[in-house]
């Protein structure tokens, strides 16, 4: 009877941890990695963000020993956020040459030349109104912000970025900034951009962490509805026909979807953006023994470079690093 029996034996493939090894199709890798900070003004400051458990807002003076435990994990890359003493309208501390995160580049090349940094490139951790532009009639003027969005790009090349990662969703900003990179001699300097950014329920500790929740309204008119596909394909196209270099999908977990499309129909890495969002619920779940936080962790990671992630930002990079090493 068994010899009539034609079905498929999968399990095979299943039967051993090295036979598992064998046949594995994705892998996470440390160079996939980002890990992202948080920089904050002062000396000797190390908050940690209530709404992420071991995520801090750290001074400058801080920043050595950070980069010397990430290369030591053997994590290359980082990407920086500031959280400036002072704000105004126009968020003049982001484009400023002595902006807390022009320094803080300038402090970790300045140490440790061979760790990549990406500047966030946005205006609204530096806005009193916590928006992402200029306000005209209580909205967002696009055009009149990309000026000083590609003012900030410049001055944080000048500092010593490898990559400028432009955040803020205006239409236009990635070739205006591309434009303003090239005319300050800056043409090797490659834009990660935010090309893919819903307006997400996601952000929320984030918010905490940069100190960027916005004072009216909230951010639908310039980031994208959660319910849209066909939408997240018509903005990255318009980014790499501007001059993107690399292209974000921002939230992760519940974009897959998303990361797989861009990744399907565009010849550019794709980096998959896991949010403060998804870090604080495993976080919470974690320290309350609900779940294998680094079972769970890796399945998330793992989950995102299966749909087509090259690179991952995540607050989780350190864990991560260190699993990998067990």
């Amino acid at each position: 009877m068994a010899n009539n029996l034609h079905f498929k034996r999968h399990r095979r493939l299943r039967s051993t941890n090295e036979m598992r090894a064998l046949v594995r199709e994705n892998h996470l890798y440390k160079d996939d990695l980002i890990y992202p900070l948080f920089i904050i003004e002062g000396e000797k400051t190390k908050n940690e963000v209530p709404s992420m458990p071991g995520v801090y807002q750290i001074s400058l003076d801080y920043l050595e020993d950070e980069m010397n435990e990430l290369q030591s994990l053997g994590v290359k890359a980082v990407i920086l956020f500031g959280v400036p003493n002072e704000k105004d309208s126009t968020g003049t501390g982001a484009f400023h040459e002595h902006g807390i995160v022009q320094e803080a580049i300038r402090e970790i090349k300045s140490k440790t030349p061979e760790m990549l940094v990406i500047a966030d490139t946005c205006l609204c951790e530096f806005t009193s109104h916590g928006h992402c532009g200029v306000i005209h009639d209580g909205d967002v003027a696009n055009d009149e912000s990309l000026k000083l969005l590609a003012d900030t790009a410049v001055s944080q090349a000048k500092a010593g970025a490898d990559i400028i990662a432009p955040s803020n969703m205006m239409d236009g900003f990635v070739i205006a900034i591309r434009s303003a990179l090239d005319e300050a001699g800056f043409t090797n300097i490659p834009i990660m951009s935010y090309a893919v950014k819903y307006a997400s329920a996601f952000y929320g500790p984030f918010r905490d962490a940069a100190d960027s929740t916005p004072q009216f309204g909230d951010r639908k008119t310039y980031q994208m509805d959660p319910a849209n596909r066909l939408e997240a394909l018509r903005e990255a196209e318009s980014d790499m026909d501007e001059g993107a270099d690399f292209l974000i999908v921002k939230p992760a977990l519940s974009y897959l979807d998303i990361v797989r499309d861009v990744k399907n129909n565009f010849n550019a890495p794709v980096v998959a953006y896991n949010v403060s969002g998804e870090y604080s619920m495993v976080k919470a779940a974690a320290i309350n023994g609900w779940v294998n936080e680094k079972e769970l962790v890796m399945e998330k990671l793992t989950s995102m470079k299966r749909a087509g992630a090259d690179l991952i930002i995540t607050y989780y990079a350190k864990d991560v690093a260190k699993w990998l090493d067990e």
